[in-house]
């Protein structure tokens, strides 16, 4: 998708941005599995300036709060560094509790051409 939008020859996509896109899919996903009871569903929407990404888990609890750059959940001795690596690197993070049950984690991930400055 990423590619059929933005690397076109004369305006290709930035490869930090696409890194940190497959970056926050893949914690999304993967905390979906592990923490969200299984993964129920996942979208993906371009959009002008970059990509919507919406995962769906079958868990009603959010995420917990990220305490600020660099830090641990508190308790966690292993991990615990995907979600506080969403928040930094993805825009408009949004937490939706689901009709019938679990949550939506949506999230904007802005893809830049090579063009634009950072």
């Amino acid at each position: 998708m990423v590619d059929a939008r933005w690397n076109h020859s004369a305006r290709p996509a930035r490869e930090e941005d696409v890194i940190d896109l497959l970056l926050v899919v893949s914690e999304l996903v993967a905390n979906a599995l592990r923490h969200g009871g299984g993964l129920a569903g996942f979208e993906t929407t371009p959009v002008r300036d970059g990509v919507r990404v919406a995962v769906h888990d079958y868990s009603d609890a959010a995420p917990a709060a990220v305490g600020g750059p660099g830090s641990r959940p508190a308790g966690h001795r292993v991990g615990g560094y995907g979600w506080p690596l969403v928040v930094r690197l993805a825009q408009d993070v949004d937490i939706e509790k689901r009709a019938g049950g679990g949550k939506t984690i949506s999230v904007f991930m802005p893809i830049r051409t090579t063009d634009r400055p950072l």
